[in-house]
């Protein structure tokens, strides 16, 4: 709230630097406006600086969607790895048209540098062309530390897999500086996963204790202060039930269909 005086009088809550206020010059708020709007003596305004550095912060909510099924068997760079299936491709459809249609506008999409993440990001934006488009090798998948060992997996790997994924919260699991904030990442199983771990202030090693589908949408609202809530996890409603995968050997494939003479 704004200082000022009137007549010498001193006006508003809280008190000029280096000048104590007496309380034979004091003057109720509401009564100060009115003395402000009749008297003929100049009103002196303090200015934002002589309240030092404001900072305001909004809610942000972040949605990260799993990259659509993709070819798990074809050599191809590790870095890069493979493409989306057919399935895949219907999959990031049927997430796209979900987005599309919640009552909200995204702020950005940020997708990792992989195939089958950047070709999923590339059919939702079809469905959101206006949206602002960046991409970071950070969100690339990886293997995080774990409770239990995995097989072929080297301890100094997942440590620096684990710093990645710390820096990727860092950057994006904050607080908006402007407005009410939505923002979308297409990213990678093992990396949702330990985001939402974050998110939820838990031990990270736990991020292997539960599953993400493909063309899944996960969910998490940050406050205004700054912490944290989860409301979705894995969300798999757009997906008929016959089009659902998680990247193992059961999953569903189509199929071109036989065509007869």
């Amino acid at each position: 709230m704004s200082q000022f005086t009137v007549n010498g009088l001193d006006c508003g809550a809280g008190r000029p630097s280096g000048r104590p206020m007496r309380r034979s010059q004091y003057i109720p708020f509401r009564l100060c406006l009115l003395v402000a709007v009749l008297s003929p003596a100049p009103v002196s305004l303090s200015s934002p600086a002589d309240f030092g550095p404001c900072s305001v912060s909004f809610p942000r909510t972040i949605y990260l969607v799993r990259h659509g099924a993709y070819e798990q068997t074809a050599k191809v760079d590790p870095e890069v790895g493979g493409a989306l299936t057919p399935l895949g491709i219907a999959e990031a459809r049927l997430v796209a048209a979900r987005l599309r249609g919640l009552p909200l506008h995204f702020d950005s999409i940020t997708s990792s540098t992989m195939e089958r993440a950047r070709e999923t990001a590339a059919i939702v934006r079809e469905s959101l062309p206006e949206v602002e488009f960046h991409e970071s090798s950070d969100l690339s998948e990886c293997t995080p530390p774990t409770f239990r060992p995995l097989e072929g997996e080297l301890p100094e790997e997942q440590a620096a897999c684990a710093k990645r994924l710390d820096r990727v919260f860092a950057e994006h699991f904050r607080p908006a500086s402007r407005t009410n904030g939505s923002d979308l990442i297409v990213a990678h199983g093992n990396v949702i996963r330990y985001l939402v771990t974050k998110a939820l202030g838990v031990d990270t090693r736990a991020w292997l204790g539960f599953s993400v589908a493909h063309a899944s949408l996960t969910v998490v609202r940050v406050r205004a202060n700054g912490t944290m809530s989860v409301v979705a996890v894995g969300d798999i409603g757009h997906i008929p039930p016959n089009m659902q995968s998680w990247g193992t050997v059961d999953d569903p494939q189509l199929l071109p269909s036989k065509i007869t003479p």
